[in-house]
């Protein structure tokens, strides 16, 4: 059960892998041809009784952040399981330091990712992660595409 934790400077179109164990494959592109100075990092690399994941995120924007929508999908087996929209960042008495990233300085943040709200049954997931910079989903400042192989039941 192990993470790998790397940064790197991401070549448009190339898959990164981002771990592997007995229960678990992940990897991830960038959905545009960018080039993106880009690190994440998720331990342990498991699904199995798992009650929280730590992941680490560094990221170099290349605009400001001010405002930041994140809209999540998950398809499992190809067929959507989620549709999720939150906005991070309003402008105003933002919760997240983060909000006031300009354009070329690093975003350096930890998380955690409660794992045992969610059951995982085996499969293939495909996991869309975009964030824009205005509410009408029109300038999009990142977009990953995740793809999660759980190859087995956690039940």
């Amino acid at each position: 059960m192990f993470g790998l934790f790397f940064f790197i400077l991401f070549t448009p179109g190339v898959s990164e892998f981002l771990c592997t164990s007995p229960d678990l494959e992940m990897s991830y592109t960038f959905c545009d041809s960018t080039a993106h100075a880009f690190m994440f990092n998720l331990t342990p690399c498991s699904t199995m009784n798992r009650p929280v994941w730590k992941a680490t995120l560094s990221w170099i924007p290349r605009s400001d952040i001010t405002f930041l929508k994140v809209v999540f999908n998950v398809w499992y087996e190809g067929a959507r399981a989620l549709h999720w929209k939150e906005v991070v960042c309003s402008g105003a008495d933002d919760e997240y330091v983060e909000c006031s990233t300009l354009k070329g300085e690093t975003i350096a943040t930890e998380f955690d990712i409660k794992g045992a709200r969610i059951t995982f049954p085996k499969g293939d997931y495909n996991i869309i992660l975009q964030g824009f910079s205005d509410d009408s989903e029109n300038n999009m400042v990142i977009c990953l595409n995740f793809t999660m192989i759980v190859k087995q039941d956690s039940f």
